[in-house]
């Protein structure tokens, strides 16, 4: 499995930022009839954190998300950090090109070193 950050061009500040998740989302309930006491934390899935870029970066997110699902899938890795993965290094290859080709330097991979 081949695993990339993927990093999108700032639309304020024109930097490569990748978005990371700073904090889980906290979702409770408001009930008619009485008082619910639950929430549950819960972080967002790949797909969900690149849908929230809408705005802040130059390029349209679900644009991102469908080039990259020909090829991989988006992933949130220990519960914070974005990430593209792919089965092979050709397919990080094929992305990477197609990303370009889409996108040109507004949207690209950076290899994430394999632990250990």
């Amino acid at each position: 499995m081949v695993k990339a950050k993927l990093w999108f061009t700032c639309a304020a500040m024109h930097d490569p930022v990748t978005p990371v998740i700073a904090r889980p989302a906290l979702i409770g309930w408001d009930a008619r009839f009485r008082e619910v006491e639950l929430q549950i934390e819960r972080g967002f899935s790949g797909d969900e954190l690149v849908r929230r870029m809408k705005g802040w970066v130059t390029v349209d997110p679900v644009e991102v998300i469908g080039v990259v699902e020909e090829h991989g899938r988006l992933r949130v890795l220990d519960e914070r950090d974005l990430a593209v993965e792919v089965e092979t290094m050709e397919d990080y290859e094929r992305l990477s090109q197609a990303l370009q080709d889409k996108f040109g330097e507004e949207v690209n991979l950076e290899l994430i070193p394999k632990k250990g």
